[in-house]
């Protein structure tokens, strides 16, 4: 499984359930990687889409614990071994965690790799991820050129699990 999401220098991945900022080439990676895949949110993820619709041309598996929570074109699951079942359908490389905070350090020990958008900027943020730079059981095996825009510098870089 893979985990991709944007962090912060501080690890921050958000605020008041929003992105902490939408870069548009880091968007169009995101789409780029993502389609034709599954991807695994929280109800709040998917909430704070447009429209609350889910991502078109993916496999879409929604956690939440609301038994009666529906939402058409994605699959809804309410606990991590349903959500696990399910995903036995697919292949572990096609599985893309794509947030919240929740969902992420739920699924961290089941990922193999990590596509991080790094952003050498700290922002205001309630929600963070554990930094991979100072876990033993990760390692960075692939860094982009750096990236700007406006005054933001970031970095695509992929990290392995050990």
């Amino acid at each position: 499984m893979n985990l991709i999401l944007s962090v912060d220098r501080n690890w921050a991945i958000g605020r008041n359930n929003q992105l902490l900022v939408r870069i548009p080439s880091d968007m169009r990676f995101f789409r780029e990687t993502t389609t034709g895949k599954v991807v695994v949110m929280g109800r709040r993820t998917l909430e704070s889409f447009p429209n609350g619709m889910p991502l078109k041309n993916r496999t879409n598996i929604v956690l939440t614990r609301n038994p009666d929570y529906k939402v058409r074109d994605a699959i809804v699951v309410h606990s991590m071994e349903a959500c696990m079942e399910e995903l036995k359908k697919y292949r572990d490389e096609d599985i893309y965690i794509i947030g919240g905070g929740q969902i992420y350090k739920a699924f961290l020990p089941y990922c193999r790799v990590a596509h991080i958008t790094y952003i050498d900027k700290a922002f205001e943020a309630d929600t963070y991820f554990p930094n991979l730079e100072k876990d033993p059981q990760w390692r960075l095996t692939g860094e982009s050129e750096e990236q700007t825009y406006f005054d933001l510098e970031f970095w695509w870089r992929r990290y392995e699990r050990v």
